[in-house]
């Protein structure tokens, strides 16, 4: 009886957020390592499922890089990267549509498994991510940037309840398709559809102010604080990008985002629908 008791309080907790988001669109971003793991990958898919289940309006843009990393491996050609970004030639960027159209249609059939409804959609075949060749300090081939969303037909399909599923590869006014950085497209689309959130998956809790000791996690920041941490080398490597990725959201008129550890069972149910969270939140 007590632990159904304690499992109603989890409910009634609940509530209020779901009252809130209710017809709401959040952006979440899943790639990395943690996408390959199929129970994780399981577990939030599920909990997306249950996010539309409430009648929030949730879209999904997924990554690639260790499926694509391990797929040139095997084609016996080197992944070489500047700056954190993949230098893609033509063969390359095969390989990134190829793997990642996999990966589409396998989340898109996992969320159809579990009892949802999924519409996977392409950056490069339905136009949706208009792009321009990235300026970088050396030439990376054909990898782009953002710069323009085409949101019509990420809108129509949620009215019909599903969950969109995005592959980011983009397309310039001349038809040249380039690679495009999952957290920018992620980022660039919460923009477009002035999401109420922009939820980064990840394989760390959040911000930390010690990487080495789990309880050092920092629960919310500003725009201010990020500046600060940043300059005091707290925020650094792999996490800078994310934290500019939702920068950028924020920036685009989204309410809020969150970087949250994927790897927690239930972190995206856990950072939205109770008072504590599990990640890190940031705000304007």
């Amino acid at each position: 009886m007590d632990e159904a008791i304690k499992k109603a309080d989890v409910l009634i907790e609940a509530l209020p957020y779901i009252k809130k988001f209710r017809k709401k669109t959040f952006v979440i971003k899943y790639g990395g390592s943690i996408l390959g793991e199929e129970t994780i990958r399981r577990g939030v898919l599920e909990d997306i499922v249950f996010l539309s289940f409430m009648g929030i309006k949730t879209v999904l843009v997924h990554g690639g890089g260790p499926s694509i990393s391990e797929k040139m491996r095997k084609l016996g050609k080197k992944s070489e990267f500047v700056d954190g970004m993949r230098v893609t030639d033509k063969e390359t960027l095969r390989v990134v549509e190829e793997e990642l159209m996999e990966l589409n249609k396998l989340i898109v059939d996992e969320i159809h498994q579990i009892g949802g409804t999924a519409v996977g959609l392409s950056g490069k075949h339905h136009g949706l991510f208009h792009a321009e060749k990235i300026k970088a300090r050396v030439d990376l081939g054909f990898v782009g940037i953002v710069t323009g969303v085409k949101t019509d037909l990420i809108e129509k399909d949620l009215k019909t309840s599903a969950v969109i599923v995005i592959a980011p590869m983009g397309v310039d006014g001349h038809g040249v398709v380039y690679n495009i950085n999952a957290d920018e497209a992620a980022s660039k689309t919460a923009s477009a559809l002035t999401a109420e959130k922009f939820v980064l998956l990840t394989n760390v809790r959040g911000v930390m102010r010690n990487p080495e000791d789990p309880e050092s996690l920092i629960t919310s920041l500003d725009l201010t604080d990020i500046k600060s941490l940043i300059e005091q080398n707290v925020i650094q490597s792999g996490m800078i990008p994310k934290v500019n990725a939702c920068i950028d959201a924020l920036e685009g008129n989204v309410n809020k985002t969150h970087i949250i550890d994927a790897r927690i069972p239930h972190a995206l149910l856990l950072e939205i629908f109770t008072d504590k969270g599990v990640g890190t939140e940031i705000v304007k």
